[in-house]
This record gives structure tokens, sequence and C-alpha cells, in this order.
């Protein structure tokens, strides 16, 4: 599969307001409606799946199908579980392997999405967990400062930027930060976090990362150090982690949330560091993508669609057998570029084992059936094969039974 972008295009036009997804409530000042790629775009511009068609992938057997349900993970509009709000069948009934909560509505520009206060959130994530017939991944983006879901606005402790605790160099007071995220994660019922960020920041005026605090350091060793600990707090209560973004969106100039991001001619494989150092530890639960283009490693697509960079370089280089999420497939790096069912499987081809879909830059509230239905005619269509869902199925449940069980161990 090729990139339908060349490395000397433009960043693409369409976008969102990423403030708002990436700061969760907090204020936000948007640009006009045809603001330049210079300014934040706004949110209307990102195309939803296409229509999903009855067959022949609603025909596929109904295990497979409950096999392909475990590796989608989706975002949802509510505070409350009403009956007829879509993520109830689609936990229910469909199977769903997890759910991401947001405390910011990008498409709608509002701040009301899953997170109001405290109880709030636990009583819905009760009520999620109610509708599961197998354990169901709770996930939220907590990694600290301007990225926080569970934020001062909604009634929740204040964090640390990972910048700041990287400046403070602590190891065990970063460990001590983490572990009180942790605990106000547990409470709040979401029992997985996308956090650590260990890009290196090599750019630090990178948008999407050093700009905003979320590298602990321009030094892999200190990444690797800092990460380390904010991974056991989180496992020390119980709470699974996920490392982002591999291989590396430490040096990128531009935001892969707006558009094509080519990070050929500024990264380098210092980035690699941390990945490799935490899987060696044993302390790696899961890891997401990053939507970049990186010609170093694979000239022809982006990271998430890439064989040679999840296969190859992940799964058999450095030897992770974990779980290994994309990013939101609704970003304009992906959304902007291929097509959606083109994205799907290629993201599942590559070796990804959950795809993880906001529906949040775009509302669909059937984004998960469909994607279901796309990759229940791969694999019939012998696009993919059903060993590698076995294997990702496995590798899922196995994630699962940590934070299920709460006792994470670095074995």
């Amino acid at each position: 599969m090729t990139a339908r972008m060349t490395r000397r295009q433009a960043l693409a036009g369409a976008g969102f307001a990423v403030a708002g997804l990436l700061a969760g409530c907090r204020p936000v000042t948007l640009p006009p409606p045809h603001a330049t790629t210079d300014a934040l775009p706004t949110a209307t511009p990102v195309p939803a799946a296409p229509p999903r068609e009855a067959e022949p992938a609603e025909a596929a057997d109904p295990e497979l199908r409950r096999k392909l349900a475990q590796m989608v993970m989706t975002g949802f509009r509510g505070l409350t579980l009403e009956a007829d709000n879509p993520i109830v069948a689609a936990v229910r009934d469909l199977g769903i392997g997890g759910v991401v909560l947001f405390s910011f509505d990008v498409a709608l520009l509002s701040p009301v999405r899953n997170i109001e206060s405290p109880e709030q959130v636990a009583a819905l994530n009760a009520g999620l967990r109610e509708l599961a017939e197998t354990p169901l991944l709770i996930a939220a983006d907590q990694e600290g400062g301007w990225v926080a879901r569970l934020n001062e606005a909604h009634g929740f402790p204040a964090t640390l930027s990972h910048q700041e605790l990287g400046e403070r160099n602590d190891p065990a007071f970063t460990y001590d930060s983490a572990a009180q995220m942790a605990r106000t994660l547990i409470a709040a019922g979401i029992n997985h976090n996308f956090a650590p960020v260990v890009d290196v920041n090599t750019n630090p005026d990178n948008p999407v990362i050093g700009a905003i605090g979320r590298s602990f350091s321009d030094d892999p060793a200190i990444v690797t150090e800092h990460a380390a600990a904010f991974i056991r707090a989180h496992r020390d209560a119980g709470v699974t982690t996920t490392l982002k973004h591999f291989p590396g969106h430490g040096s990128s100039r531009a935001d892969s949330h707006l558009g094509f991001v080519d990070v050929t001619e500024t990264w380098q494989q210092l980035e690699l560091e941390p990945y490799r150092d935490l899987i060696g530890e044993g302390l790696v639960d899961s890891i997401m993508t990053a939507h970049v283009f990186n010609g170093q490693l694979d000239p022809d697509t982006v990271a998430t669609l890439s064989k040679p960079v999840i296969t190859g370089i992940l799964r058999e280089e450095m030897g992770f057998d974990g779980v290994i999420f994309s990013d939101d497939m609704q970003m304009s790096a992906i959304a902007g570029n291929y097509g959606f069912e083109e994205a799907v499987i290629g993201t599942v081809a590559a070796g990804v084992d959950v795809l993880a879909v906001g529906s949040n830059l775009a509302y669909d509230p059937e984004i998960a059936v469909k994607i279901v239905d796309i990759l229940a005619a791969a694999v019939m269509a012998g696009q993919i094969d059903e060993a590698q869902i076995d294997a990702s199925n496995r590798r899922i449940a196995a994630l699962k039974a940590k934070s299920a069980g709460g006792a994470l161990s670095d074995a």
C-alpha cells in the first residue's frame, strides 16, 4: 500500500480544534471558519466512514465477528447510559473490546462529552462494565498537565506534565505523581491509561509534543527512567498503560491531528531507545502507533499502516508481543489521505491489534459496526489471515487480565 500524499505536499487542509481534543475542556480560542493551515482548522471537514454494506460482512461467522469486535475501541457521547445510546449496543451486543473517554466534544466544539464529575464518571463506567460480557478496557489520555481528561475543571486533582516531571528529574517524585493519577483513574473506573508519552523532545517547538510539555526530555535515558517510574506507579494501582507514539513523534514540525506529517529528515534512531529499553525491562503493556511518515523506515506509507515498522521493527526486531493500538483513525493524517476501508484493513494488516476511533473528530454512532464489517469482509476475502486475528485476541485478553487482576508485575 502506498501513501496518497508525497513528502513534498503540504499539510492537509482538513482538521479540527486540536487544542480542545488535547486539553480536554480547558478554554480554547478557535480560529475563524476559513482559517489557513497555519492556524487551527475547524472541526467540520474530517470525513466520516462510508456507509456500511450489509453483505457479505454480516454473513460472517458470529465467532469471527466477536473476535473482530474485540479489536475495536471507540469513543461515544453521553454523561450517562441511556438505553438508546449507541454505545450500549456496541458493548453489549457487538462486544467491542474497549471504550475511550473524552472531556471535550470536538465535532460539536462542546465541553460536554463523557466527564462531568468524579461521581458521574464512576457511575458511567460501572454501567459500561455491567454491559460487557467480557472485561472491558475503559481508557483515557491522562498524561498530566495539558493532556488530562480528568482535570481540575471537573473536580479531579491537579496533575503535572511530563516536561515538568522531567525537568525536576526525580524518578521517585515522578512515581508519586503518577501514583496519584493512577488512583484517580481507578476511583473513576478507568483501567487503562494512554500514557506515558515516550517521544524524545528532539524538537522543543514541535506543536503537538514539545511545545505543550508532553515529553520528559530530549535525553532518551531520562525519558526511559521517568516512563519506567510512571508505569510502575500505574501497575501498583492496577492500571495498564500505553507507550506512545511509535516509532517517534518528537522531532515533527507539524501535528498529525491536522494532516500529513513527514519526519524523514528530522527523525533519529535514538527515538527508538525508550521503547527498546522499556521492552527489555518487561515494563510495556501496550504501544500506540504514530501517524507519521518516516521514509527512513518505510518509503511508502505512514507508520500506522506500515508492516515494516509495526511487524518488522516492533514485533520482530524489538521482540514486543503485547498489544499495539493505533492512534485515532479519524486524525487527518489518516482520514485526509486514505480511504476509511483502506486504512482499517491496512492498519490491521501491518500488525496493529486494536483500532482506536474516538468518534470525536467526526461523530459516527455506527463506527464500531462499520469497522467489524470491513474486517470481516477482508478476512473472508483472504486479505487478512484469521490466525492474525486470533493472535491479536490473545494479546488483548492478556492485557485485560492484567488490569482486571490488579497485580501487575515486571515479569
